[in-house]
């Protein structure tokens, strides 16, 4: 059964803290990070980040020069770093900055957007515990899910087949079971839960959908 992480994306403090009080029901979520030059949003800054103790937390950092951002993330502790295999020199330094992050208990993932091949990044997928397929508005949420990157999940379990495959982008209650049929293992959801008048509510009707494949 795949896990349902809503996201939040917050452009500024008072937006990251009203995102964050809605979720207080989820024991994981997925916070998104951009810089404003990577992605063409600029969200809340690492510094500006906070959290309770019980929450499993995964940050996606769609940054430029994921190296410059590392000693705020080894603060801040969560369970999971995304990077996006994109980023400058991704391959001279994003297996750098996976054993740094071992040694501090942190999980290292990497992100493809849809114009990147699974091919082309095998051997970092070699080395991650977490792949994000993007399908959606890098920066935002809503929009249309490309449910085309689906593919793209079968591809990388015979990779690496005990890594765990995540999909961003689009995801709600018309198209989360066609996702999660696809091998995905963590859902992100944005929109579809923070929008909704009753977050939980929303967040566990997609559990549903996910729980009767």
């Amino acid at each position: 059964m795949a896990s349902i992480v809503p996201t939040i994306t917050a452009m500024n403090t008072t937006e990251y803290a009203r995102q964050l009080a809605r979720l207080e029901f989820a024991p994981r979520i997925h916070i998104d990070i951009a810089d404003g030059d990577f992605a063409p949003s600029r969200t809340v800054n690492l510094n500006q980040l906070y959290w309770d103790d019980d929450k499993v937390v995964d940050l996606h950092l769609m940054v430029r020069r994921p190296a410059e951002w590392l000693h705020q993330v080894v603060a801040l502790a969560p369970n999971l770093v995304v990077l996006h295999v994109e980023s400058d020199d991704a391959n001279e330094n994003l297996p750098k900055i996976a054993a740094h992050l071992g040694k501090f208990g942190i999980k290292f993932g990497i992100a493809i957007l849809p114009e990147t091949t699974v091919e082309s990044v095998q051997n970092l997928i070699e080395i991650a515990d977490y792949v994000l397929v993007f399908g959606g508005h890098l920066g935002y949420q809503g929009g249309t899910a490309d449910l085309m990157q689906l593919s793209k999940a079968m591809q990388i379990r015979t990779i690496n087949p005990d890594i765990e495959i995540a999909w961003d982008g689009g995801a709600n209650a018309d198209n989360i079971t066609e996702i999660a049929r696809a091998g995905i293992d963590v859902i992100n959801v944005g929109s579809a839960i923070m929008e909704s008048d009753e977050p939980e509510k929303a967040y566990k009707e997609l559990l549903d959908f996910c729980g009767t494949l």
